[in-house]
């Protein structure tokens, strides 16, 4: 049986696994370079507010990663790398899923929209400026993909695999949804971000992004599970998932069905049909194997 790490600390046994410890890191670490852009009224869009978003973005991978490396037996550290760059642990359905999904469920909802007598969505600014600057799409490409790869390491390749240990993936994917949700909380307050300048605080666009986030996190385990615990199917859902919603915008009542409804459909319609268990059928769920020496967190005593 596998052992978990910790230490002893009074009464309270304090595991360095534990998710719990996974987030409470990840959002010091970022909210440390958010929270003073804040308090010092920094914009986002300048060299120094740009630095501290980046910095920020960081926390997510850099927690992931320590622990993996603190936490792993070597096999697990050498898996862990693998699930990252190995194209070929996902398989031509979950490719398929990954790059279908955003656009897909988008269209639904824009096509109701329409039917409904709504203009549906329109395309990004950045589009029409394409036949007079072929680079314009660079600042949306690199703001797409660039997040993913410094979160996912830590979101989906380190924390789901804590969380699915004792719960359900469900389960995981709903309680990992609601902190990822959660973490993004300080950009609603910052000038220069997408969060501030489209979406804003406490709007209704605001409560429909993290309601949305909860139900992608649902479809990010999904596809997590599916693909045998691919970090880079991750990044790649996360990153074609920016881009598709930064170049084609919704009008509010698109938002309300996209957000809302066809991301919260689909999280029924997966549960239904692979259950709730582990979201894939067929697939054993992605459990690293830790080492089983203690590792200390403070003094105390250590566990047998």
């Amino acid at each position: 049986m596998e052992k978990t790490l910790g230490r002893t600390v009074g009464n309270t046994n304090i595991q360095l696994s534990n998710p719990w410890i996974f987030f409470a890191i990840t959002f010091a670490f970022t909210w440390a370079f958010w929270i003073p852009a804040i308090i010092f009224d920094l914009a986002f869009d300048n060299a120094l507010g740009l630095l501290l978003l980046l910095l920020g973005l960081l926390g997510p991978g850099i927690t992931g990663v320590a622990l993996m490396e603190l936490l792993y037996t070597e096999s697990a550290q050498q898996d862990f790398w693998d699930r990252v760059t190995n194209i070929r642990r996902i398989g031509i359905q979950w490719y398929l899923a990954v790059f279908l999904y955003a656009p897909i469920l988008f269209a639904i909802a824009a096509g109701i929209d329409i039917l409904l007598g709504g203009t549906g969505y329109f395309v990004a600014d950045w589009v029409s400026q394409l036949t007079s600057n072929p680079a314009a799409f660079l600042p949306t490409l690199l703001f797409s993909t660039l997040p993913p790869v410094l979160e996912e390491l830590g979101w989906r390749g380190y924390a789901l695999d804590q969380l699915q240990r004792t719960r359900t993936a469900l389960a995981a994917g709903l309680v990992l949804g609601v902190f990822w949700a959660v973490w993004h909380l300080p950009l609603f307050l910052i000038e220069g971000t997408n969060q501030h300048d489209a979406v804003g605080f406490l709007t209704i666009e605001f409560w429909l992004f993290m309601v949305g986030v909860v139900a992608l996190s649902v479809a990010f385990t999904w596809i997590h599970n599916g693909t045998g615990g691919s970090i880079l199917a991750s990044i790649l859902l996360h990153s074609w998932t920016n881009f598709t919603l930064q170049t084609f915008e919704g009008t509010l009542r698109t938002d309300i069905l996209f957000y809302a409804g066809t991301l919260w459909a689909f999280v029924v319609l997966v549960a239904i049909i692979y259950g709730v268990k582990t979201l894939a059928k067929g697939k054993d769920l992605p459990h690293p194997t830790l080492k089983t020496q203690p590792t200390a967190i403070s003094g105390g005593s250590q566990d047998s």
